[in-house]
């Protein structure tokens, strides 16, 4: 199978990596690319940077509880701009649809993308629309790219995480995809188990007026927390250690994951970002992140360390400790 490209390349995790990093960034390789963030940030005129990023979304099933392929696409292109510290402005949108599509579920799709364009404040500028044969694609695929304002001042990398900085996330874990999978499993639980999804971008702005000592910031979307850690750690070369005991996730999502054999730290969310800050920085943060809807639950969850470099390391409550690696295969396919 060495010469095919498995649904495992798609997860986000090692083989992804390996995929883009000897197949793809390796033709295209330029000091912009090599960075791997989530956006691209480049320079104009003077000291304006911009923020570019593109992403397709090919979530089943195309609605879900909680949001939509259409929401999806917004938020997903929005927080990838906000996690380099963007201001997120223009936005484009292009669909591939299968023939015999309900002209109805389109209608639905828009005015989705519409709703959260206007929560997140930016503009549709520009798009594109194809029509395959029907067998061709699988409902409806969504392309979007998205531009956005660095601010003065402001250096996010998952390149510039630091010893001693702390680690903080926005809320609790695999949300997203573990309310796409239940679905998928037609599994039922007390309370509704609903998609994160939601754009980051207005949080983000509170954090940056609160403090400019951010290093990192990662939405956890393939391959889930361990996996984004994975990167910043590999990305800065440092260690990151975790506690498990300080990391949220809700009672009906650990259910699901035992139900289905996932482990919830490397399952998708489409509304939490992961912020590496100075130690100074962290508790402020936290505080003012509180304040926001798509914050209530922050917490910071760990530190970086000089210690075994390239690594993430997960402390358990009985003072034991484990590895957690990169997500190896494909654990969830068609989650975003």
């Amino acid at each position: 199978m060495q010469d095919r490209v498995l649904l495992a390349h798609g997860s986000g995790g090692q083989l992804s990596h390996d995929l883009i990093n000897k197949k793809i960034v390796s033709a295209f390789g330029n000091p912009i690319l090599d960075k791997l963030d989530d956006s691209a940030v480049f320079e104009l005129t003077g000291n304006e940077r911009l923020a570019f990023t593109t992403d397709s979304y090919v979530v089943s099933p195309i609605f879900f509880a909680g949001g939509d392929i259409g929401k999806l696409a917004v938020c997903g292109t929005v927080n990838d701009l906000s996690m380099s510290g963007a201001v997120p402005l223009y936005l484009s949108l292009a669909f591939i649809i299968e023939e015999g599509f309900l002209v109805t579920d389109l209608e639905r799709i828009v005015n989705s993308i519409c709703q959260v364009a206007t929560e997140a404040r930016i503009k549709i500028v520009a798009g594109d629309t194809k029509v395959v044969n029907q067998g061709s694609a699988d409902k409806i695929f969504v392309n979007t790219s998205g531009v956005g304002i660095v601010p003065p001042g402001i250096n996010i990398s998952g390149a510039n995480a630091k010893p001693g900085d702390k680690i903080i996330i926005s809320g609790t874990i695999g949300d997203h995809g573990m309310a796409i999978m239940s679905q998928r499993e037609g599994l039922s639980f007390s309370t509704t188990l609903q998609s994160d999804c939601a754009p980051l971008n207005h949080l983000v702005a509170e954090m940056l007026q609160e403090s400019q000592c951010i290093n990192s910031l990662r939405d956890p979307t393939r391959g889930g927390l361990a996996t984004s850690l994975n990167e910043i750690a590999k990305q800065s070369e440092v260690g990151i250690e975790i506690q498990e005991q300080l990391i949220p996730a809700k009672d009906e999502v650990r259910g699901a994951c035992e139900l289905l054999g996932f482990d919830p730290f490397y399952v998708a969310n489409e509304g939490k970002l992961i912020a590496v800050v100075a130690e100074e920085a962290a508790e402020g943060l936290v505080r003012k992140m509180k304040k926001q809807p798509y914050g209530e639950r922050a917490v910071i969850i760990g530190q970086v360390c000089s210690q075994h470099p390239g690594r993430v390391v997960l402390k358990t409550p009985y003072g034991s400790s484990r590895i957690l690696d990169m997500l190896s295969g494909e654990l969830l396919p068609r989650i975003c």
